[in-house]
C-alpha cells in the first residue's frame, strides 16, 4: 500500500485525482497546507452558513468541551440538550412539539421513517407505504436510500432496500401530474410522504414552486398520510427563509433539520415530530417505546455548538446577510447567461444553479472536469453531473462571490473550447 490508508466518500480513488490537504478556514476561505488559499462556494458540502471558525460557536464548543462532553442520552439529559429544544421549539412550527435529536441528516431521515412506521402500527393501522419524489435524495443508509432516486448511488444495494410509491417530479408545466399521482399514493392510504421543500438538491438542484409544495400538504393531510419535510439542506436560510416550508405557508407532521443545525462545526441533527406522533409512542407498556438511539445522541458539545448558531440568528443580522446573498447570486447568474454554455439558470434563496450544455448525468467525466479546473482557479465547486451550482457562506464577501463567477466563466471557455 502506498499513500494515505484514507478511503474517501464518493471518489473514485483509482482515479488517482489530486485529494488537496486543508489545515485551516476562516469565513469562506480556505488555507492549504501549501498556504494555498481556496474560496469555499459550497459552505463545505452544504454546512457551513455563517463561515468557518466563527467566533462564538468556537467558543462554546471550547467551553462545553472543559465542562461536559459526552453523556448517555437514554434515561439522562444535560442543560444544552434542554435549553437547545426550548430554541427550537421557539422558532419552529407550532405543531411542532416534540425534539429527538441524532447525529447527521441521514439519521434524522431514517428516525422520521421510523417514527411514522411506528405511529401507524401504535394506532393499529397497517399503513407502512412511503411515497417518494423522482430525483430525491435524503442519505446514504439503508432507509435513507430506499426513499431516494434509484441509481448509480445505490446500485450495488439494491437487495437491501424495501419498496417505495414513487410520484413525478414537479417540473414546470408538470406539476399536475405530480398532484395526480400522490393523491393516488395517498388515497391507497400510504403511510408517509418525504419530500425535499422546493428544492431537489443532490439530484441536480431542481428548482419548484411554493404553490405545488402547499397543494402537496394539503393532499397528504387530506388522507391522513403523513407529511416528512427534509429540511436538512434547505433549512437555515438556505432558500431565503429560515425554513424552506415557511415559504408554502405549511407545518409538516416531521421535520428533519441537520447541517446548518450547528452553524455546520460539528454533527448535529434533530427530528421534530408533532404531539400526535409522540403520543402514539406513549404507553405504559416497555415494548411501545421508540425504539431508534445513537451512542452520541444530544452530544453535549454539538448541542452547545447549536445554541450559539440559535444566538447567531437571534442577535445578529443574519437575514439582512441571506438577502444580500440572495441578489448578489441572482444578479451575478444573470450576467452569466450571455455565455453559450450555460443553460437552465435558476435561484432559490442563496443557492445559484445552472447547467452546462445538455444533461450528462451524475457519472459523466464533465464533473470531475470542471472540479479540477475550480480547484486550478481557488474556488472550491463541486458540480452534480454537468450542474453547477454556487451555495457560499452567508458571510462571503462582494468581491469573493465575484472570484467564484469569474471562475465559473474561465472553465466554461475552457470547456468550450475542449469539447
Amino acid at each position: 500500500m502506498t499513500g494515505s490508508p484514507i478511503w474517501h466518500p464518493f471518489t473514485q480513488h483509482g482515479l488517482r485525482e489530486p485529494i488537496p490537504q486543508v489545515a485551516r478556514a476562516q469565513g469562506a476561505v480556505l488555507q492549504l497546507e501549501t498556504g494555498e488559499e481556496i474560496l469555499d462556494g459550497i459552505s463545505s458540502w452544504w454546512v457551513t452558513t455563517h463561515g468557518h471558525a466563527h467566533p462564538r460557536i468556537a467558543a462554546a464548543i471550547a467551553e462545553q468541551a472543559a465542562k461536559l462532553d459526552q453523556i448517555i442520552f437514554a434515561g439522562w439529559t444535560h442543560e444544552p440538550a434542554e435549553r437547545l429544544a426550548a430554541g427550537l421549539r421557539a422558532i419552529m412550527p407550532d405543531s411542532l412539539t416534540r425534539v429527538f435529536f441524532s447525529d447527521s441528516g441521514s439519521t434524522s431521515v431514517e428516525v422520521a421513517l421510523k417514527m411514522a412506521l411506528g405511529y401507524w402500527l401504535h394506532r393499529g393501522e397497517r399503513r407502512s407505504r412511503i411515497v417518494v419524489m423522482d430525483n430525491g435524495y435524503h442519505g446514504d443508509t439503508i432507509g435513507t436510500m430506499s426513499v431516494g432516486a434509484r441509481g448509480a448511488f445505490n446500485r450495488a444495494y439494491e437487495p437491501l432496500l424495501f419498496d417505495v410509491a414513487s410520484i413525478p417530479f414537479p417540473h414546470a408545466g408538470g406539476g399536475q401530474a405530480t398532484l395526480d399521482a400522490l393523491e393516488q399514493a395517498c388515497r391507497g392510504g400510504a403511510a408517509a410522504f418525504i419530500v425535499e421543500p422546493l428544492i431537489a438538491g443532490a439530484g441536480g438542484m431542481l428548482v419548484y414552486d411554493a404553490a405545488t409544495l402547499a397543494e402537496m400538504r394539503r393532499i397528504c393531510a387530506a388522507h391522513g398520510t403523513l407529511f416528512i419535510a427534509d429540511e436538512v439542506m434547505t433549512g437555515w436560510g438556505r432558500t431565503g427563509t429560515l425554513l424552506a416550508c415557511h415559504q408554502a405557508g405549511i407545518e409538516p407532521d416531521i421535520l428533519c433539520l441537520s447541517k446548518g443545525l450547528t452553524g455546520g462545526a460539528v454533527p448535529l441533527a434533530v427530528t421534530m415530530a408533532s404531539e400526535p406522533i409522540y403520543r402514539a409512542h406513549y404507553s405504559e407498556d416497555r415494548g411501545d417505546m421508540f425504539f431508534h438511539s445513537s451512542s452520541y445522541t444530544a452530544n453535549p458539545v454539538a448541542c452547545a455548538a447549536a445554541l450559539a448558531n440559535l444566538a447567531i440568528w437571534e442577535e445578529e443580522p443574519v437575514m439582512e446577510r441571506i438577502d444580500r446573498l440572495s441578489a448578489g447570486q441572482s444578479a451575478r447568474l444573470g450576467a452569466l447567461q450571455d455565455h453559450p454554455l450555460e443553460c437552465n439558470a435558476r435561484t432559490l434563496g442563496t443557492i445559484a444553479a445552472f447547467d452546462v450544455g445538455d444533461a450528462q448525468g451524475y457519472l459523466s467525466d464533465l464533473a470531475p472536469r470542471m472540479l479540477a479546473m475550480f480547484r486550478e482557479r481557488g474556488v472550491l465547486l463541486r458540480p452534480l453531473g454537468n450542474t453547477v451550482y454556487v451555495m457560499p457562506p452567508y458571510c462571503i464577501e462582494e468581491g469573493q462571490l465575484d472570484a467564484i463567477y469569474a471562475a465559473i466563466r474561465v472553465v466554461l471557455d475552457e470547456v468550450g473550447r475542449l469539447d
